[in-house]
């Protein structure tokens, strides 16, 4: 914890959140709006991160939801196929959204879907040639852009704020 004081010592300039806190505290000073100082901070990166990673996927014709069940076919290791029930739990997603992903998928020539041989109500989603070779194209491009996206931060700074969101993923009620 004593390098998070440093960092803050060293990051002395003020930000939005904290006028916006300060702002606050001049106003309401029998509230404690210091939750903001962090809950603030990562709702901005969020909308940040969220349109700087997004003009990737937009470079390849894919929304973030495409990228990602492209990207779970492929980290799945051959054959690279799922039922639309493994995908919907690695995606935490519902049934309606999966479907209307792999429709879409489909219709691009990316995956492929066929009836599962234990049963014959399900089905398999499978990446196709195309689709793998996309993904993988994607995903080298996407993976820079996020190192890019993070070049502000030492190996140290990356690895303990890891741990800090990791902790606090934790955390939160419902998880």
């Amino acid at each position: 914890m004593e390098e998070i004081g440093q960092v803050m010592a060293q990051d002395a300039e003020s930000d939005a959140v904290d006028h916006i806190v300060g702002q606050w505290n001049r106003e309401r000073p029998d509230v404690d709006p210091s939750p903001a100082h962090v809950i603030g901070r990562i709702t901005r990166l969020h909308w940040v991160l969220d349109e700087r990673l997004g003009r990737v996927f937009e470079r390849y014709d894919l929304g973030r939801g495409e990228f990602d069940m492209l990207g779970t076919l492929r980290r799945s290791g051959p054959p690279y196929e799922l039922t639309a029930g493994e995908l919907r739990g690695s995606m935490m997603v519902t049934s309606g959204a999966v479907t209307k992903r792999v429709d879409r998928l489909e219709r691009a020539g990316l995956v492929g879907r066929r009836a599962a041989e234990s049963d014959a109500r399900g089905r398999l989603i499978r990446l196709t040639d195309r689709g793998r070779e996309l993904i993988d194209e994607v995903v080298e491009e996407h993976f820079r852009n996020e190192a890019r996206l993070l070049a502000g931060l030492t190996a140290d700074e990356r690895s303990t704020l890891t741990v800090l969101l990791r902790k606090l993923g934790r955390t939160l009620p419902g998880e």
